[in-house]
Parts: C-alpha cells; structure tokens; sequence
C-alpha cells in the first residue's frame, strides 16, 4: 500500500513562517540638468523668432519695372514694353524701381529683353549702338549667305574673309572679324538683306572693304560665348 507524505511550512514556534517576496526595485532618480533646459527653449524661441522674419520677409513686396514683351537687342524702349509689378525680390538682384519706368522710354536695349523678366539697370542704355570703340558696318546678305534661322539682333557672327570665285581654299587660317546684329532690315525683291553689324572701331576699314567686294562669309557663334 502506497503512503503519500505531505511538506508543511516551516513553523516558527508552532506558527508558519510569512510567504517569500520579491524584492523591489526602486529606479534611480534622473539628475536635472538646467543648462540643457535652458539651452532648450532658447533655441525653441530662436526658431519661432526666425519663423516669425521670414513670414514677414515674404510679404515684404517691391514695385519694380518689367518686361511686358520681347524687346530686341538694340531697339528703343516704348512704353509699351514696359509694365510694373510688385515682386519679393532678393537683396542681390538688381532691379530698376517702377517710380521710374517712365525715365526708361526712349532707351536702348542693351541686351535682349524677354517678356516676364526683372529689368535690370545694365540691360539699358541711353544710346543705341555704335557704343565708345564700335563702328555699324552694313553687310548686304543674299539668302544664301543668310543662316536658315534667319539673323535677329544680338546675334554674335564671325565674318570670315574669303578668296576670289574659283580660287583654292586658303592654305592658312582666314582673317575673321567678330561682330554684334544690330538690325536686320526687310528683304528687297530679290531676297538680299542688308543687317548692320557691330564691330571694333579698328576692324571697320577691313569690314567695310570685305562687305563692299562680297568676299565673306558668316559663321554663327553661340550666344554668350566667347569665341
């Protein structure tokens, strides 16, 4: 016959021992740190601060003068080429204030002037070309000599002088003169163009003597690029 036998707690002078507990474990406070408190909303009001200017500085508007249309280079400001606008501007870009839009009629082009743009105080002049050390030189073109593109103002050439009909190509560099349209009038009936080129005061002879004998030929350079 099995005999089961049973454990009874421990006594303590006839009387049961407490019940075993885990012991707690109490987190170690946190150190405070003020400076980084400080540090903190210092920082917090710098960034609403800086918040602050820039929502003020968006909404700071200037009136200034733009381009209503494309202006060619060279051609004089009308009045209708000009509107005024308010606009946030950067500090670094130049503009021209709209109270004297009116001062700017009259005025030439400096450089091509496209519809939409800020005018800047360098894309006018009071005068138009030839400036101080520049010569127009006409050139009377046939529609052969004439890019298919077609020829406007500012375009840079290269005109490059060439030898007589049924010579040899030359063994040597050509000469070649670098020059600025200035205006490209309106075809006769035969096609020729007459365009009038800005040069150096010092190529103006020698132009002027390719352009009388028909002995050039123009080359094309890329806009606002040196040659």
């Amino acid at each position: 016959m099995a005999t089961s036998t049973s454990h009874a707690p421990a006594t303590t002078n006839g009387q049961a021992a407490p019940a075993l507990r885990a012991p707690v474990v109490v987190a170690p406070r946190g150190r405070r740190r003020p400076g980084l408190i400080v540090a903190g909303v210092a920082l917090a009001m710098v960034g609403a601060l800086v918040a602050v200017w820039l929502v003020a500085s968006a909404g700071q508007r200037t009136g200034v003068v733009v381009v209503a249309r494309d202006v060619p280079y060279g051609a004089t400001l009308t009045a209708q080429d000009l509107t005024v606008a308010e606009v946030s501007l950067d500090p670094s870009v130049q503009a021209i204030a709209s109270d004297d839009a009116t001062t700017l009629v009259g005025q030439v082009a400096a450089v091509g002037l496209v519809a939409g743009s800020v005018l800047a105080p360098g894309q006018v002049v009071a005068t138009g070309p030839p400036g101080p050390g520049q010569v127009l030189v006409p050139l009377a073109l046939e529609p052969s000599r004439i890019p298919a593109g077609g020829l406007v103002a500012g375009d840079r050439l290269l005109v490059v002088d060439t030898p007589p009909e049924q010579a040899d190509p030359p063994s040597a560099d050509p000469s070649s003169f670098e020059v600025t349209v200035a205006r490209v009038g309106t075809p006769d009936m035969n096609g020729v163009v007459v365009v009038d080129v800005i040069a150096a005061d010092g190529d103006g002879p020698d132009l002027a003597a390719r352009a009388a004998t028909g002995r050039f030929a123009l080359v094309l350079l890329p806009s606002g690029e040196d040659s």
